[in-house]
């Protein structure tokens, strides 16, 4: 068996680790005086030496009244006390006593009597500093009103993180009763918030004591459950004035407002960005494929996950846009974009691929009506709508596709198609600010790919013309051996106005041309028909050849244009060759067994220019002997010195190939490139026996 405590029996033991102190009384230092009967001092605390200033040895045995009151105030204590000891009522109020400095001092007292048991009677009076309760007093209402009435959230929570306490302001926020708070953990009052966060801030806070200031949070609690609210939120953690950790206080500040203007702003210069990002990237060429790519990517990740772009067939053939109306719209796959792996992409059609949508499909009815179509929350009956077919809709369905927007592609009235967004990764459904931003996107890309689709059918026609003037195989003609390409300018330009001929003439002879009018389109491809029409036709009044190109300067200025030309006349009974250049680059000679080179000739101005004398240069072409005519297109860039490219052409010719056609190829190959601005007209003879003749055209 135990034995009994002094604070009572064994059972009721302090707690292991000692009684736990509260710093409150330790603030107040309350000092504690016990009186017999008569009113003489029996007991007298530390906290009473220092409270009056005397040590017990003095104040134990002497009369209160006399040692701690002021005469004046003597006879009123007399009659308090004789009345607390008569009536055992106690007294409490604010005195003034002695200090054994002499000075006077206001303090709180309460007064009381007690009994022992020997039925003797004591009186115990309690006091502190009164300035020191005041001052506690204040704190404790101050901070009473502030809780109560302030507009800030404040939450007391234990070391456990279980509420303690809740002001009116929190109960407002959270939407839960401040009772309902009490003994419960964050987790368990607001499950829609982060948490997790929250919590390992709280035990940061408490095992640092740093507080944590400003942290923002968002999320959804019971007063608002439809909407996300933002809160800024501090922690600090909570000492007694001993410095034992009590938990920690929670202070939270609605910024929802603050949050959502923010949030605007981002979304704004997000807007902005990417219209700038659109203005700069979306048609950089005059290329209909490559500006619906551009489109697609300038979309995503940034406003959809998967971007897909189709234009009406209708629009790509040339013809005027047709309302399906009730009927299937014809779409051309142009581009498919996706922000990351996903197989809704294999629900998208192929760029390429051709593919009838019916009238019921968003797609169709988006380029019927010349109206976008937003559906913020795609149900599994609106994937039926969106894709091609069942199988699509189903890979939609399995990619977790949520929201769905299509905008048309107008341009000049015209809709050319249609631009399909996705989300599915994104969280956040197509609003109306996203469908703002697509409209700026589709604004900007339909005139590109209008401007793009216009121009390849006027480059188509300025080929086809230009195709149609030149010759489609050079003439056989004796002792002579022709090999003969046209390649136009790339994608990005116009084509030019470049041409060759080959033109039989009398006594065997042979009229080899080439010529590049100055300008592009078919007003170049024109200027050239006409020019290359009268070319043949003064080559057969057999006129040395600086009379053939005066002649053509003079029709040149007539049409108010410019070329550039070289005209030869080979005859193979002489085994000779006559020509007159007009501004053109100088033509290689290939002899037999010596290296090529650039034939040094009088270059003489472009044709057009009028009223400038043209000279001749006459040359031996023998058996084997190759003469190389091209245009300014094959060796001439933006970047490079033209006589490093001039260099590059006779080393490529300084090479053995089987056949001309075999040269031709290999110097296209390695000195154009796709793109370039310029298109080319080249033309390679090879002399012979009067006996062989051979010609080609690719």
């Amino acid at each position: 068996m135990g034995t009994a405590g002094p604070f009572g029996p064994p059972g009721d033991q302090p707690p292991a680790g000692g009684p736990q102190r509260s710093g409150l009384l330790d603030l107040l230092s309350v000092a504690a005086v016990l009186l017999d009967g008569e009113g003489r001092i029996v007991l007298w605390s530390p906290q009473a030496e220092k409270l009056f200033g005397y040590t017990a040895q003095e104040a134990l045995g002497r009369f209160a009244g006399r040692l701690l009151v002021h005469q004046q105030d003597l006879d009123l204590v007399i009659r308090l006390f004789t009345e607390v000891m008569a009536t055992g009522e106690s007294w409490a109020g604010a005195f003034p006593v002695r200090h054994k400095d002499g000075s006077s001092r206001l303090v709180e007292f309460r007064n009381m009597r007690l009994l022992d048991d020997r039925g003797d009677f004591y009186a115990l009076g309690i006091a502190t500093d009164e300035e020191i309760l005041r001052q506690v007093e204040r704190d404790v209402a101050l901070s009473t009103r502030l809780v109560s009435q302030s507009p800030i959230g404040l939450a007391v929570l234990d070391t456990e993180l279980r509420y303690l306490a809740v002001n009116p302001a929190l109960e407002r926020m959270n939407g839960v009763p401040a009772k309902e708070h009490i003994g419960r953990s964050v987790r368990e009052v607001l499950p829609f918030l982060d948490t997790d966060a929250i919590e390992a801030a709280l035990r940061q806070v408490l095992a640092t004591g740093t507080p944590l200031v400003d942290e923002h949070t968002v999320g959804r609690t019971p007063a608002d459950p439809d909407n996300d609210h933002a809160w800024s939120v501090s922690y600090y953690r909570l000492e007694d004035p001993g410095g034992r950790v009590l938990g920690v206080a929670g202070l939270s500040v609605d910024v929802t407002d603050r949050h959502r203007a923010a949030t605007e702003a981002a979304r704004a210069r997000r807007r902005l960005a990417m219209i700038a990002d659109g203005t700069a990237r979306i048609g950089t060429t005059l290329e209909v494929e490559q500006t619906a790519r551009e489109l697609a990517e300038v979309a995503v990740p940034e406003l959809a996950d998967i971007a897909a772009v189709d234009i009406l067939d209708s629009v790509l053939e040339g013809r005027p846009s047709q309302t399906p109306g009730a009927r299937p719209a014809l779409f051309r796959a142009l581009a498919v974009k996706a922000a990351y792996p996903t197989e809704a992409v294999r629900a998208a059609d192929p760029p390429g691929q051709l593919t009838s949508y019916g009238a019921d499909r968003l797609a169709t009815r988006c380029v019927r009506t010349g109206q976008p179509i937003l559906i913020a929350h795609v149900q599994r009956q609106d994937l039926a709508r969106i894709a091609r077919d069942p199988e699509a809709a189903a890979l939609l369905a399995r990619a977790g596709i949520h929201t769905y927007l299509t905008m048309p592609l107008i341009s000049r009235g015209e809709v050319l198609g249609a631009l399909g967004l996705t989300r599915a990764r994104n969280p956040l459904p197509f609003d109306e600010d996203d469908l703002a931003l697509a409209a700026e996107l589709a604004e900007r890309a339909a005139v590109c790919i209008d401007n793009a689709r216009l121009y390849q059918g006027q480059r188509n026609a300025a080929i086809t013309l230009q195709r149609s003037l030149l010759p489609d195989r050079p003439p056989h003609r004796k002792g002579l051996e022709i090999a003969t390409r046209y390649q136009p300018a790339g994608t990005t330009s116009e084509v030019g106005g470049d041409w060759f001929d080959v033109v039989p003439l009398g006594a065997d002879k042979t009229a080899l041309v080439v010529g590049d009018v100055m300008g592009s389109g078919i007003d170049a491809a024109t200027t050239m028909g006409r020019l290359r029409t009268a070319t043949s036709t003064l080559a057969d009044l057999d006129i040395p050849p600086t009379e053939v190109l005066r002649h053509i300067d003079k029709i040149t200025a007539d049409l108010d244009q410019y070329a550039t030309c070289a005209y030869a006349v080979y005859d193979p009974h002489h085994a000779v060759c006559h020509i007159a250049v007009a501004g053109h680059l100088p033509p290689v000679l290939m002899r037999t067994g010596r290296p090529p080179e650039l034939l040094d000739l009088p270059i003489g101005v472009p044709l057009g220019v009028g009223g400038v004398p043209f000279e001749e240069a006459t040359f031996p072409l023998r058996p084997g002997d190759r003469l190389v005519l091209y245009t300014d297109g094959l060796v001439e860039t933006r970047h490079d010195p033209i006589d490093e490219r001039l260099a590059l052409l006779l080393r490529l010719l300084d090479r053995p190939d089987h056949t001309l056609e075999d040269t031709c190829d290999r110097l296209l190959d390695a000195l154009r490139d796709p793109d370039d601005p310029d298109d080319v007209a080249l033309l390679i003879a090879r002399a012979g026996n009067q006996g062989r003749g051979a010609g080609s055209d690719r």
